[in-house]
């Protein structure tokens, strides 16, 4: 349960205000408010002053770890104040958006936050982690950290959670690569699947990535099987809390052991794969006489690296025996890409101005080793971003094999490598050969969606592309030019909708494009060449249908030109239901 505790009928108004928006408070009077309530809610809004929030709480407080959030808003709803449980509760977090819903100061006094160090208590919380610390322990780590003692970090993947790390490094923490030579810290704080041995203190994230594969002789028995597994893994130094899956074939889906795996420690899911689905994952211990049984070269190490999405073995096929009716085997894969090494992000620039980047790309851009930019449509601007010692080269001039070259030098030195490509990379981003590429030699990749011109069309012709009852559907194609266009998409056929047309890529053969064109579209069609949206030189010229191509070469436009067709440009008729008053749905009722 959630309150929203009040004094009187002023805060009566206030906790109304605040509960139109976090509908899972329940408003309660403050003389109603005892033990039991403080005991079984997981947040409390106290509307009042902050000294009788205070005193009346007091006697209820037990420990960070069960309190439940407390945060106090004075009685005009000025201060917003974070008052107990900060981090691990959630009260700063609701802090923020009760001072968001009315408007008022917000106030968070814990330290961490107030001097850009991590939140180590809620790190696992907020990026699927497992701490293995015990609450001593966390409050030493905090402690050790906050203090500005000498901390390393080891970071042995790389996910949200060890990027946001790695932006935002305290002035004490020091990136290792390795555990040796890490006595001159105080605290190693590690997030690995992996367990190491130091004399210093080892604070330990575990992240999800690992997923064991499992094969059995029919009838298994399952006793012991789980504590094996589990002893063996720590035997090899990787931790069992890691493991997020369990897999098999679907010959022994029914099998006791594997649903006795499927409740072990902490897993998330249990993957059960066919044959057809294994029969081409090589394995580095096959055996004839599993692949004539199922099909197969090896159940648990191919089970394993299907669940990775084709990661690698960490813990090749191990066979164990507990009893004579406990014949198992197991291995473990990582997922692919989990693990820190080479790694490329394709990431979309957006459609030319550096603001338009998303966060996420801009983070890339900012951590690149190498920045690969398609020089001849993506402002070099974009790049400016880049740490010292960054690489930048534009691929303008570079063919496809050459590029894959530079890339794979710096992968295969273990670096991160962005591709920058114009807009978002899934319209004409050219991305497929070289993601053919990526696949062939298992290189670890990833996709940043960028804005694309079209969004920026919209966005400068102040127009809607979608309008109620005239036109739903937005078009992305371009002309044919030197490239043929399948004969279901040729501009003609596609134009009989009378859809939203946005046209790449054709500039250059205006003519034919407005051709084909005006077999569909009335001449008076309204339609607008965009050149080099959101650069600064930027411009856009308006008109109709039949003076298209007119407007083009007049203004001599070429390259990152968009053209964009259809009666939505400027349309201000057609109103949406979205917001009418008889439209009722799950939060207007």
């Amino acid at each position: 349960m959630k309150h929203i505790v009040y004094l009187n009928e002023t805060g009566l108004s206030l906790a109304t205000k605040i509960q139109s928006e976090l509908k899972d408070f329940q408003l309660t009077k403050i003389k109603d408010f005892n033990e039991n309530i403080f005991d079984n809610s997981r947040a409390i809004v106290f509307i009042g002053a902050l000294g009788v929030c205070v005193r009346i709480i007091a006697p209820f407080i037990k420990n960070k770890h069960t309190d439940p959030a407390i945060v106090c808003v004075d009685s005009v709803g000025r201060n917003v104040i974070s008052v107990l449980s900060g981090h691990i509760g959630g009260a700063n977090a609701i802090c923020r958006e009760v001072a968001h819903v009315i408007g008022g100061n917000l106030v968070i006094t814990t330290q961490s936050d107030n001097t850009g160090y991590w939140a180590l208590d809620t790190l696992s919380q907020q990026y699927g982690w497992i701490c293995e610390a015990t609450h001593e322990e966390m409050n030493r780590a905090i402690s050790t950290l906050v203090n500005g003692d000498p901390v390393a970090l080891l970071l042995d993947v790389r996910d949200d959670g060890t990027d946001m790390m790695e932006s935002n490094l305290p002035s004490n923490v020091k990136v290792i690569e390795e555990i040796k030579g890490a006595k001159d810290y105080k605290l190693i704080i590690a997030v690995t699947p992996y367990i190491y041995y130091s004399d210093c203190s080892i604070f330990y994230f575990r992240p999800r990535i690992l997923n064991l594969g499992v094969g059995c002789r029919r009838g298994c028995y399952p006793a012991g099987v789980a504590d094996y597994i589990n002893k063996h893994l720590v035997d090899n130094d990787i931790s069992p809390l890691s493991i997020k899956s369990v897999s098999t074939i679907d010959l022994k889906k029914d099998e006791a052991v594997v649903k006795e795996l499927t409740h072990w420690k902490n897993v998330e899911s249990c993957n059960i794969y066919t044959s057809d689905q294994l029969r081409d994952i090589g394995v580095p211990n096959p055996s004839e006489k599993v692949r004539e049984v199922t099909g197969v070269a090896g159940v648990a190490e191919s089970c394993a690296i299907k669940a990775s999405g084709g990661g690698r073995l960490i813990l090749e096929k191990q066979k164990a025996k507990i009893t004579e009716a406990s014949d198992f085997t197991f291995a473990v894969a990582v997922d692919r890409g989990a693990l820190r090494g080479g790694h490329i992000e394709i990431v979309g620039a957006g459609p030319g101005d550096p603001d338009l980047v998303s966060v996420r790309g801009r983070c890339f851009l900012e951590r690149a080793d190498l920045i690969l930019y398609a020089g001849s449509l993506v402002p070099k601007e974009l790049t400016y971003c880049a740490k010292p010692g960054c690489v930048v080269r534009s691929s303008a001039s570079m063919n496809l094999e050459e590029q894959f070259e530079l890339m794979k030098e710096f992968y295969d030195r273990d670096k991160l490598i962005v591709r920058l490509h114009t807009g978002d990379p899934c319209i004409y981003g050219a991305i497929q050969e070289q993601m053919s590429f990526f696949d062939r030699f298992g290189m670890s990749y990833h996709i940043t969606p960028g804005i694309s011109s079209f969004q920026a069309a919209a966005a400068a012709l102040r127009s809607q592309f979608t309008i109620p009852e005239k036109v739903q559907t937005i078009i992305l194609t371009r002309g044919e030019g030197h490239t043929p266009m399948p004969e279901k998409e040729q501009l003609h056929k596609l134009a009989a909708s009378q859809s939203t047309m946005c046209i790449y890529l054709s500039a250059g053969i205006v003519d034919e494009v407005q051709k084909e064109l005006l077999m569909a579209y009335p001449p008076e069609t309204p339609v607008a060449a965009c050149y080099k949206l959101t650069w600064k030189e930027e411009k856009i010229y308006r008109g109709i249908l039949k003076d298209l191509a007119k407007i083009v070469h007049d203004n001599n436009l070429t390259l990152t030109t968009l053209l964009v067709v259809g009666k939505a440009i400027d349309n201000r008729e057609g109103l949406s239901r979205l917001y009418a008053d008889s439209f009722k749905h799950l939060f207007r009722k």
